[in-house]
């Protein structure tokens, strides 16, 4: 399937209203209805595109991303523990995103990838910006499949709600009022943890950075 058919076909997905997904969710998990799983993963096949989208490639690696992205999504939903409160789309990106940066790391993807495209589409902060001051003598593509597995790793290390929080803004594009509601803390906690995450994630990099 090339990028534009399947562009359609996401066009055709009917969205659930959040009463419609939490009955979803109850009939899946306690039922082990497996046409509910299905609709669960059929509403959130976009935002696979969305994260796989926010690099700027070509059309045959998007949709290697897609796969693996969807892949990604299959096994947030099996996870997934829908009583702890925590909005889906969050948890559900972290492992997209995971899974979509293991194929590139594994199939030398990073290759066709610069360091300065946005880690999503709208957003300026770039693999480049995450890395401290010294990348920019990197030159060789084993070097820089490295340096954004350093990235990744930084990113698995953070605390949870660093995590989610990060995965809202980057990932998501979501308002820090709706990040507040999701994660049951206030606007100005989540600017707090928004600055926190990319301290550390910076702070981590650069203790890297003066053994490269």
């Amino acid at each position: 399937m090339i990028l534009s058919q399947y562009v359609k076909e996401l066009k055709k997905i009917h969205m659930l209203s959040r009463e419609e997904e939490e009955a979803l969710w109850l009939q899946y998990k306690e039922q082990d209805d497996m046409d509910c799983r299905s609709k669960i993963i059929e509403h959130y096949q976009p935002l696979v595109f969305k994260i796989a989208t926010g690099w700027r490639l070509n059309e045959t690696v998007i949709m290697d991303m897609i796969q693996e992205g969807t892949v990604g999504l299959i096994e947030a939903v099996e996870k997934f523990d829908h009583q702890r409160g925590v909005a889906f789309s969050l948890y559900a990106s972290q492992r997209i995103r995971g899974r979509i940066l293991n194929y590139m790391e594994k199939e030398g993807k990073f290759g066709v990838a610069s360091m300065d495209s946005p880690l999503s589409a709208g957003e300026d902060i770039t693999l480049r910006d995450l890395l401290v001051d010294g990348t920019a003598g990197v030159s060789s593509q084993a070097e820089h499949n490295y340096l954004v597995a350093q990235v990744k790793n930084a990113m698995d290390r953070l605390p949870h709600n660093e995590q989610a929080v990060l995965s809202g803004v980057f990932l998501e594009d979501c308002e820090p009022k709706q990040l507040a509601e999701n994660l049951d803390l206030s606007i100005s906690h989540i600017y707090k943890l928004q600055k926190q995450g990319i301290r550390r994630i910076r702070g981590m990099l650069s203790k890297f950075m003066q053994h490269w």
